[in-house]
């Protein structure tokens, strides 16, 4: 429970930004990007996020110097604090700097749509080449459960940062990085190209020289310009190596009709709602039901993909996986939940209201 609740805020903060932007201040909400941001591969991601903490807890164990083991938790909270965002620093500024790991953080810069969602918007691979970059505040002797909290106060700074309802913030422009800091971190054209790669504070960007503020005349282009746009994960996800790999890219049929915004963002609640789901359960059901329930989620977050373009095999896959799911609800005691049972109500509901051409438009 201790992690769902911050999960459902970080949705909620989501949904809450994307109708001020939709309903009250009348812009254009792509509810397809913000889906695909959500479901971009939290399921997978997480299992990848596990193991990073899992291989610093190890190295944390066994080849801790225990410098900092005398200090009081607090120093060590602080010390941790300033650490981390100096490794993220160099982490960030390396994933735009080398190949193989820009690779994998391309995932996040693809999304030319900023607000709250792309702030969650990341690479499956992420949590692996974090690795190298923070296991040294393991050989330190940072304590995993402070490298935890301090990870997880650092990432939702990064997360408030993407949000797209704050303009400047005042005195804070000049000690952290801020949603306008962050935006000139995702331009794609000069003067904000490989610029602010600070976490959390924009000390760092300052004192190594990579430090850009937004130019009131100069508007921000987000996204990349070598982007093949797909709603769907998987290529998302590894298209970026294919192409390091110099392998052929696949020829990625053209969309013609995409889901109606309210169909489509009702499945990537129902989708993320399987998450929170998975780590509600991740303590107290069994292993097989837990494996069960993270192949669900992840097969919910691809078969999105195929939905959102209005492809044949999302079609049958969401109503196929959503399907399979009410049977582990009758033959397997775990899934015999309430509020499972309502979930599932609805997300067959909603496959089924899928089949109807009322819930489809005609692709740009």
């Amino acid at each position: 429970m201790t992690l769902v609740l911050p999960s459902a805020l970080l949705l909620l903060m989501v949904a809450i930004e994307a109708f001020i932007l939709r309903l009250i201040q009348g812009k254009e909400v792509p509810w397809n990007q913000i889906v695909f941001n959500l479901n971009s591969g939290h399921t997978i991601l997480w299992v990848f996020r596990g193991l990073e903490v899992a291989v610093f807890h190890a190295v944390y164990e066994r080849f801790s110097l225990g410098w900092v083991a005398e200090w009081s938790h607090v120093a060590q909270f602080a010390l941790a604090l300033l650490f981390w965002d100096f490794c993220f620093y160099w982490l960030h500024r390396m994933h735009h700097k080398l190949g193989v790991l820009w690779a994998v953080h391309v995932v996040h810069h693809e999304g030319d749509h900023f607000s709250l969602s792309l702030g969650i918007r990341n690479s499956w691979y992420s949590s692996m080449t974090s690795i190298p970059f923070f296991i040294v505040l393991a050989v330190v002797g940072i304590p995993t459960e402070v490298f935890v909290a301090v990870g997880a106060m650092h990432y939702f700074v990064q997360f408030y940062n993407h949000n797209a309802l704050v303009n400047k913030s005042g005195f804070l422009e000049h000690i952290m990085i801020t949603p306008s800091h962050h935006r000139v971190h995702h331009g794609k054209n000069e003067p904000y190209l490989d610029r602010n790669f600070g976490g959390t504070l924009v000390f760092w960007d300052k004192l190594f020289g990579t430090f850009q503020k937004e130019l009131d005349d100069i508007p921000v282009e987000f996204g990349t310009d070598d982007h093949v746009a797909t709603d769907n994960i998987f290529w998302a996800n590894n298209l970026p190596w294919l192409k390091l790999l110099g392998i052929r890219l696949p020829e990625l049929k053209p969309v013609t009709r995409r889901l109606r915004g309210g169909w489509m963002w009702t499945a990537g609640l129902l989708s993320f709602a399987i998450l929170l789901m998975y780590i509600h359960a991740e303590v107290a059901w069994p292993l097989a039901d837990r494996n069960l329930l993270l192949g669900y989620g992840a097969l919910s977050a691809l078969t999105i993909g195929g939905l959102s373009e209005g492809r044949a095999w999302g079609l049958w896959g969401w109503s196929l996986i959503h399907l399979t799911a009410l049977g582990f609800w009758f033959t397997r005691v775990p899934w015999q939940d309430p509020v499972i049972a309502v979930f599932l109500g609805l997300a067959i509901l909603h496959a089924a209201s899928t089949w109807h051409s009322a819930s489809w438009a005609k692709a740009d």
